[in-house]
């Protein structure tokens, strides 16, 4: 049972390394939902002994690009395929909020490795067409919050969206997971396993109104023994 963890800078990864991640989602502004991190710290995240997956998304905001940033993604996949990290995790809709099959199509040929989905699927109108079109495509997986703010609140589309898959697609539920739902998630059958950010908040005393979001390591170590409990 996978435990990936959301990680928005080098810091954030070490500490999920270092507590019990099985796989680390790595990506830059955390308040935007996540964008494509710099090629200095996907690098420096690929020396991890675990699997690191690199956000490909130029922007915050919609996930409907124009061509000059679908270049930009392209030109960061091939970034990404020269930094020895093991995946990448993109989603791109048309202006009607279905899948942008031969945008997608394109990346992962560009790619050709393991691909995933994000919460872009979020956003789609027909859920349950569209997850037949990502596994048309041949992503690996699918992370989603079953269309809700929280994956608690999606999780009954969450559970059809696992059955439909019959294993043809990993589902990865992520989004408000936390040490009190996560038993929630993991009695799922079929379910790869969850996604979480396990943030904490740094303020920066000396900088007026900084502050950072950073994953919060003994949040991380709780969830790994709660997995581990129920795997036994």
């Amino acid at each position: 049972m996978i435990l990936e963890i959301g990680c928005n800078s080098y810091a954030s990864a070490k500490i999920a390394y270092n507590n019990g991640a099985n796989r680390i989602e790595l990506f830059s502004d955390w308040h935007s939902g996540g964008c494509t991190p710099s090629l200095g710290t996907i690098k420096a995240c690929s020396n991890f002994d675990l699997p690191i997956h690199a956000m490909i998304r130029p922007r915050g905001g919609d996930f409907n690009y124009s061509e000059s940033e679908f270049e930009i993604m392209k030109s960061d996949v091939m970034a990404c395929k020269d930094s020895n990290i093991n995946g990448i995790v993109f989603g791109i809709l048309t202006d009607t909020k279905d899948i942008d099959y031969e945008k997608c199509k394109e990346l992962l040929n560009l790619w050709d490795g393991p691909a995933t989905f994000h919460r872009a699927f979020d956003s789609v109108n027909h859920p349950l067409q569209s997850l037949e079109v990502l596994i048309e495509l041949g992503f690996e997986r699918l992370l989603t919050s079953g269309k809700s703010q929280t994956a608690i609140e999606g999780i009954e589309l969450i559970k059809k969206l696992v059955s439909q898959s019959r294993n043809r697609i990993r589902i990865l539920p992520g989004a408000g997971i936390n040490t009190l739902n996560v038993k929630e998630f993991l009695n799922i059958e079929g379910i790869e396993g969850i996604h979480t950010t396990a943030n904490a908040t740094i303020t920066y005393d000396d900088i007026a109104g900084s502050h950072e979001s950073i994953v919060d390591g003994e949040t991380v170590r709780q969830m790994r023994i709660i997995m581990d409990e129920i795997l036994q």
